[in-house]
């Protein structure tokens, strides 16, 4: 019972994260790409500032979920890909910090006067968050294949 009430939290974390992830990939960054460098900076910025408030305690608690989940899965089948699932999110949540969070803390001081440091930083930003996609899908794929083939045990 605790590994499936476990499981449940960690699916429902991990989905709904890397689900954001895509979407923004999808939807949000190629739409911003239409907008001018100067609007483009002050959107990223908000988003920046509101993702900043957000994002640390849902990835933390659903990287926390994934382990938790790997944990109690030991032995069991599906195990493995548990584990291979929660290794994604730590390797995404690494990249998030070493990459993504110190080119978030440059572009928020940057100003119209710094354009073109913002479309290098962005490239690079989207380049992180392309590989972010990929974890957490992949991630995303091995502890629902995972929870399916551990049948809750």
């Amino acid at each position: 019972m605790l590994l499936a009430t476990t499981r449940s939290a960690n699916l429902l974390l991990a989905g709904m994260l890397a689900g954001n992830e895509l979407g923004t990939w999808a939807a949000v960054h190629p739409a911003l790409e239409e907008l001018s460098p100067a609007e483009r900076l002050r959107v990223e910025q908000a988003l920046t500032r509101r993702f900043g408030a957000i994002m640390p305690a849902w990835m933390g608690s659903a990287l926390a979920s994934c382990f938790a989940a790997a944990l109690l899965a030991r032995g069991s089948a599906g195990s493995r890909r548990t584990f291979l699932g929660a290794l994604c999110f730590a390797t995404m949540l690494a990249s998030t910090r070493l990459g993504n969070v110190p080119i978030n803390t440059r572009t928020l001081k940057l100003t119209e006067e710094d354009l073109e440091e913002f479309g290098r930083l962005r490239s690079r930003w989207g380049r992180l968050h392309t590989l972010r996609v990929a974890l957490t899908t992949a991630g995303f794929a091995a502890l629902v294949s995972g929870a399916l083939s551990g049948s809750g045990r």
